[in-house]
């Protein structure tokens, strides 16, 4: 199995009363820096543009600047957007910036993207916010434009919504055959029929039974398509509050964490997130992307290194 953390940004930051930007960017910095030395496999930024889901007047740094930033700031990590909103930029801008991310970081980029959702953002920043539907075949177009920018010379695509001609993406990125794609979200109709058919990852999460059923339709899309559905590498998300025991470790989870805790939650006594891991691994996934409950205490960010990170 291997571990990631999503890195604290917006209303993580303000739980422990930072709010002056320079000082929350060096926190954010300094998470990534504890998972570069202990081991982690990688480190995510969520791609808003402010809070979610309310937002607020809370620093919330731009993803894609910030990774350009932790690339330099880490040396063996992976960094990743979890995930970049489709309709926030140009897809063939958005390729030709994770080629330059993935130079910067010396080829350790996980490029993740996905449709969208957050109405409010969209149109606080002036974007049009077309239905779900529309959203989903904008994100099969712009998977398509992107692929071409990394592959082709000079890229061409003509589409309903993006039209390439011609375009040119040197560097192409460090990894090969292309930067991996991870495409976020569990539709079953069309997310996870583009994950069998252009993704090289996913990321969805949730209690058991609906992991299990997000699972056998992923496997079914990848049986329609031809892919092997091993070749898929399996990212979840989940809250982690390690302690002694597992009321301890409950006691130390935010209010506004308890909503979203559920039985594959790492929430607990070593022991008690030993079997919880031991259970996502069972379910297919390959990769937890973790949230801590602080981000300036980095004790149970050492802590969880040492009892299952092994090097």
């Amino acid at each position: 199995m291997k571990f990631g953390i999503s890195l604290p940004n917006g209303w993580t930051m303000s739980l422990v009363g930072i709010n002056d930007p320079v000082e929350a960017y060096e926190t954010m910095t300094n998470v990534a820096k504890a998972a570069d030395e202990t081991g982690f496999d990688s480190v995510w930024l969520v791609d808003h543009f402010h809070t979610v889901p309310t937002p607020t007047q809370e620093v919330t740094f731009e993803c894609m600047m910030s990774l350009a930033a932790l690339a330099r700031d880490t040396q063996r990590v992976r960094i990743g957007q979890i995930v970049a909103c489709n309709s926030y930029r140009n897809p063939a801008l958005l390729a030709k910036m994770a080629s330059t991310l993935d130079v910067l970081s010396h080829g350790r980029l996980n490029f993740g993207i996905g449709a969208g959702w957050y109405e409010h953002e969209y149109l606080a920043y002036g974007y049009e916010f077309p239905d779900a539907p529309t959203r989903l075949r904008q994100l099969r177009e712009a998977l398509q434009v992107i692929l071409a920018m990394w592959e082709q010379d000079e890229a061409q695509f003509e589409g309903k919504f993006y039209h390439v001609r011609g375009a040119i993406n040197q560097p192409k990125g460090v990894q090969k055959p292309h930067i991996p794609i991870l495409i976020g979200g569990a539709g079953e109709k069309v997310t996870l029929k583009l994950v069998a058919q252009y993704g090289d990852a996913c990321n969805f999460g949730g209690d058991t039974k609906t992991v299990q059923h997000k699972m056998d339709v992923l496997k079914q899309h990848c049986e329609t398509v031809g892919r092997d559905f091993k070749t898929i590498h399996c990212t979840t998300g989940a809250f982690c509050s390690i302690a002694d025991s597992d009321a301890e470790a409950m006691a130390l989870v935010p209010e506004k964490a308890r909503a979203g805790l559920h039985e594959n939650s790492l929430v607990g006594s070593p022991e008690t997130i030993r079997q919880r891991i031991a259970n996502l691994e069972g379910l297919g996934f390959g990769e937890i992307i973790i949230d801590f409950p602080s981000s300036t205490d980095l004790t149970p960010l050492r802590r969880f290194a040492k009892e299952f990170i092994v090097k």
